[in-house]
């Protein structure tokens, strides 16, 4: 079990799997730093609301802290929007990519199709002029009777 674990841990995906967590996590951490620094301040600007707030439940001492809670949906709105930009760039990409593909392949003729010109393939095989046996098309002498070839070219 051990040695089928270790096998598992050292496939590639799991190991890109890992990788793709920690950057993920260290963007994350750029993106919360980015809200408290610029996001914040601006939202408090608006309004004179305060971000960073909380209010009292009843007398029990006990917060309700709404700006983590907003600073959390202003990050996860913001990963979102560069996760989505990240992906329309790549689709944006492969489609085009794709279409010039396309476009290169139409300019290429394909065998069987209208106005492709089809290259005949090379004989194989040809006869001998002296003894009309069948010997292969680059041969320079008969095997059969020795005679010597000349091609009419």
């Amino acid at each position: 079990m051990l040695k089928e674990f270790k096998e598992f841990i050292s496939k590639g995906n799991v190991m890109q799997l890992a990788i793709g967590v920690i950057i993920a996590e260290a963007f994350g951490k750029i993106v919360t730093a980015f809200t408290d620094a610029f996001i914040q301040p601006l939202l408090g600007l608006i309004g004179g609301a305060e971000v960073q707030g909380k209010f009292q439940i009843g007398n029990s001492g006990q917060f309700i802290d709404y700006g983590k809670f907003i600073t959390a949906v202003i990050n996860f709105l913001i990963v979102a929007f560069i996760l989505f930009m990240m992906i329309k760039v790549i689709n944006t990409a492969n489609r085009r990519s794709k279409e010039r593909l396309e476009k290169l392949s139409a300019k290429i003729p394909k065998k069987g199709k209208k106005g492709a010109e089809e290259v005949p393939a090379e004989p194989e095989t040809k006869l001998c002029p002296f003894c009309l046996t069948e010997i292969a098309f680059k041969a320079t002498r008969c095997p059969h009777c020795t005679s010597e070839i000349k091609d009419k070219e």
